[in-house]
């Protein structure tokens, strides 16, 4: 097969895999989140396995515990986390109100210094600006939301997930093996490499990732819970989770919990503790957490994961969502593998070696 035949294939393939996520993608949510979630666990069953448990009762304690662990938090957390963000949006008004009115004289004294036509310019530009945002983030969560939360999805996230999660997870390693077999022997290495990468890409992202926002979220939101902010728990959590998205989760997060600090407290010594529990967190994911659950192999730029997930949603909904780091990954890894292959080619070399005599001093006497 020629290069011409092989781009050709991958192209008519490439267009053919999207065409049926689009096709089904109103029944796969529960069939991509069970497959999520065993190779999430895929590491675990292997060392329980090691440790001389079978592979089928190791799968049935982890998705156990797993599924156990999710309805507690979805029966105990989410409900204090929603009357929480409930009341905060209750109150919001009147933090702005707060803000306005403690804030408000040092922004016009500024605001004072700077010309008349500049500032309208500035806020006409805010305004059409944000409104684009909002109509966009809105169609992005319309989409999200009609894709993900329909009584009928739930109802298969809630049953189908964990039966497809199981089976995936009891027979993952006999499932590559088998996908193994079936490569082409002599591009076998070369798809091996480029899977190894994915796998480490998607382990530090996903698995590593993932817990790194957890771990925030708790701390974030028992920080400032101990700070005595108001709806401090469910702003810390919201933080923590949200840094799945880079930079995007801590400023939101920062922003929020700032200005509730500083209507509720106003300039002062609470407000500092705020800001020094944000400052911690900040720490501890970049000395800590991060280099320790994640690591260096991610190899996705912030900008390209925010690109993949807010795309995903738009186009799929909450499939796109699980869906966009997973596909981001293997374009990343594809991009580079190919990048190699063209700086080893005859057509990156070509023509940088000078011809004898070109431009070249002679060393002799």
């Amino acid at each position: 097969m020629t290069f011409r035949q092989q781009a050709r294939f991958w192209l008519v393939f490439t267009i053919g895999f999207f065409f049926l996520v689009w096709l089904f993608s109103s029944i796969l949510l529960p069939f991509v989140a069970g497959m999520a979630i065993a190779y999430f666990l895929d590491p675990l069953a292997d060392k329980l396995e090691a440790r001389g448990i079978s592979r089928t009762v190791a799968t049935s304690i982890i998705t156990a515990l797993f599924f156990l662990v999710f309805l507690f938090v979805l029966l105990l957390i989410v409900p204090m986390i929603g009357s929480q963000l409930a009341g905060f949006l209750e109150r919001l008004p009147g933090y702005v109100d707060t803000l306005q009115t403690n804030v408000g004289p040092y922004l016009q004294h500024i605001l004072d210094r700077v010309a008349p036509e500049t500032l309208q310019s500035v806020s006409d530009a805010i305004k059409g600006q944000t409104a684009n945002a909002l109509k966009w983030v809105g169609n992005v969560l319309t989409n999200v939301l009609s894709g993900g939360l329909a009584f009928l999805n739930f109802l298969s996230l809630l049953f189908i997930t964990p039966v497809v999660s199981f089976y995936l997870l009891r027979d993952w390693d006999k499932i590559v093996a088998k996908i193994d077999s079936y490569l082409p022997r002599r591009s076998a290495r070369d798809i091996r490499q480029c899977a190894r990468e994915i796998d480490d890409t998607l382990a530090g992202f996903v698995r590593g990732q993932s817990t790194v926002c957890m771990l925030l979220g708790l701390f974030y939101g028992l920080g400032l819970t101990l700070a005595g902010l108001e709806f401090g728990f469910v702003i810390g959590l919201m933080t923590g989770l949200v840094s799945f998205v880079p930079y995007f989760g801590m400023i939101a997060g920062f922003a929020v919990g700032f200005g509730v600090a500083l209507a509720q407290f106003g300039l002062g010594l609470d407000l500092g503790i705020v800001v020094i529990v944000f400052l911690i967190g900040q720490l501890l994911e970049g000395n800590f957490l991060t280099p320790k659950l994640v690591g260096d192999k991610v190899g996705l730029h912030a900008v390209w994961v925010m690109f993949a997930l807010l795309a995903g949603g738009a186009v799929f909904g909450l499939l796109g969502v699980m869906l966009a780091v997973p596909v981001a990954a293997v374009i990343g890894v594809l991009v580079r593998y190919g990048l190699r292959q063209y700086l080893d080619s005859r057509l990156y070399d070509h023509g940088s070696h000078p011809q004898e005599g070109d431009g070249v001093e002679s060393t002799e006497n």
